[in-house]
């Protein structure tokens, strides 16, 4: 009787089975997909927010309103957001940031009274500089970590009137 070497049908679809399941487990833990998709979530907002911003400067400038600091632009009926210099504006409060926010980009914010230690808990937060502009971050985040979107307030050069547009980048490091 011959020998034959080799591997029976069975012994291969058990092997085959085995690197599937493996395949499943494993594999997930090699690539994390969790951060790239938040990081283009929150790429994703930044062009949703050029986007509203472009359009509430198109409103401003309809309205004779695109070099006046804190000026009302109505964006729908019954639907208001403040402006500087025809750009969504970083309000004195986080509560108007977040107002200004939803009128203009049609999403719910959470309000962050404190950007270095409350950690966002629905889908999209918000805490805001006076001074300086707002941030953006995905649920799970503080405002100084680096999954964000940053958002520098237009500003009037006084002695020039030159007006610097509204900024907005992203730090995606570590989404």
């Amino acid at each position: 009787m011959n020998k034959q070497n080799g591997f029976t049908l069975i012994e291969l679809v058990v092997v085959i089975i085995i690197l599937g399941i493996l395949a499943v487990t494993a594999a997930p833990k090699f690539i994390n997909l969790q951060s790239d998709a938040r990081a283009s979530t929150v790429d994703g907002v930044k062009a949703a927010l050029q986007g509203a911003n472009t359009l509430i400067y198109s409103k401003a400038a309809i309205a004779g309103k695109e070099a006046d600091a804190g000026a009302s632009i109505t964006v729908a009926t019954g639907v208001v957001v403040t402006t500087d210099y025809g750009n969504i504006n970083s309000s004195v409060t986080v509560a108007t940031v977040k107002s200004n926010l939803e009128n203009a980009m049609d999403m719910t914010f959470e309000a962050l009274s404190d950007g270095t230690a409350d950690i966002a808990t629905e889908d999209w937060a918000v805490w805001s500089s006076a001074t300086t502009g707002f941030v953006i971050v995905p649920k799970g985040k503080k405002a100084d970590d680096a999954c964000r979107l940053n958002y520098t307030v237009a500003t009037k050069n006084t002695t020039t009137g030159v007006i610097t547009p509204a900024q907005i980048s992203t730090t995606t490091t570590d989404c």
